[in-house]
């Protein structure tokens, strides 16, 4: 079941990028404009970038090349400063990306011959062994099959992920994105960040991924502010 994200751990696949055929910029330009986001381009052929506000705080997502070894083709990842409890660490990750991850951390930590840790391993490799895996029973077993929740204290991972944020998390549209493709959505240092495998990279995927995105900060925000006033 995890070949296909193995395999990505090897230096041919981190090389690997071709631009998206299945979207056209005129597309996602034409959808922002009807969610009031600004959109831009990057060059021909290597991406485009989304603006917006979720809650007055400002978010951006890109599609471009991908930044980790794990991931092929095209990345879709966002960023958006929260101002919220800088303390709180969660991490909602494809449950064979951890799998994955934790065998390739497992191989390198018990082989004799390696002395000196890869540069080039990814620091989810470090969250693995940072934050505890939580759960809880008010989400539906499916969820847990599909997600896995990392987080500094179960408290913060309750108030960061409601029923509406995991419907969405579950909820995506056909074809969508299957169990396997590499996704992970974070709070890190009173930031919210998204980083997923753009696949299928076609429009359903991305109105949906921001949806997932602007709902998580919104929750965030809602679960985890340190503003009394909000």
């Amino acid at each position: 079941m995890f070949d296909r994200i193995k395999k990505a751990f090897s230096k041919e696949a981190k090389d690997t990028f071709s631009p998206s055929s299945q979207l056209a910029g005129n597309q996602v330009s034409e959808w922002a404009g009807t969610q009031g986001l600004g959109y831009s381009e990057q060059g021909s052929g290597k991406g485009f970038s989304l603006e917006g506000k979720v809650s007055g705080k400002r978010w951006r997502m890109e599609v471009g090349r991908p930044s980790r070894n794990f991931i092929r083709g095209e990345e879709l990842r966002a960023r958006a400063e929260l101002g919220i409890n800088e303390d709180a660490a969660v991490l909602i990750m494809n449950r064979p990306l951890k799998e994955a991850l934790e065998k390739k951390a497992y191989s390198i930590y018990t082989d004799s011959l390696q002395t000196t840790a890869d540069p080039n391993l990814p620091e989810e490799m470090r969250w693995l062994a940072m934050y505890e895996e939580v759960g809880w029973d008010s989400l539906p077993r499916p969820f847990w099959e599909r997600y896995s929740i990392l987080a500094d204290a179960r408290e913060n991972a309750l108030a960061f992920v409601d029923t509406g944020l995991a419907d969405l998390l579950m909820g995506w549209p056909e074809p969508g994105p299957s169990e396997e493709v590499p996704f992970m959505l974070m709070l890190l240092r009173g930031k919210a960040y998204l980083r997923m495998e753009y696949a299928p990279s076609d429009m359903p995927t991305l109105q949906h991924a921001s949806a997932i995105f602007t709902s998580a900060c919104e929750s965030a925000i809602g679960g985890l502010s340190t503003d009394i006033s909000l």
